[in-house]
């Protein structure tokens, strides 16, 4: 019976010690989460094919989406939008933030075309 009690209370002390640290990493989470606000610089990865190229021209003001309820029940929310100010490379433009926050992950679409936010490179 002894032996139980102590293998009980070794139990409840580990839970004890163990919480505050699995506590403190979702702390760490959400705070190193990058949100960024409106006059924030974002890069908005692309396919590079003509017809993007086409469709998002520079100076467009993009609506952004992010998509939430899982697999299950995804739905598209409006959280923003960016300002398109140039072209970086084959697969990035450069915009701004002017409206609402985004996230990286988050999707810029106009019409037929969508850009995946991601934060500036540097």
């Amino acid at each position: 019976m002894r032996k139980f009690a102590a293998a009980v209370g070794m139990v409840i002390l580990s839970v004890f010690m163990i919480a505050p640290i699995t506590a403190g990493a979702a702390e760490k989470k959400v705070k190193s989460e990058v949100v960024m606000k409106v006059g924030n610089k974002v890069h908005l990865f692309h396919s590079g094919t003509p017809d993007v190229k086409k469709e998002i021209c520079l100076n467009d003001v993009v609506t952004v989406y992010r998509e939430i309820g899982g697999a299950k029940n995804p739905k598209s929310i409006e959280v923003g939008q960016v300002k398109v100010l140039s072209y970086v490379d084959d697969h990035y433009f450069e915009a701004e933030v002017v409206k609402g926050e985004v996230k990286p992950g988050d999707i810029a679409r106009k019409e037929s075309a969508a850009c995946l936010i991601q934060p500036m490179k540097h």
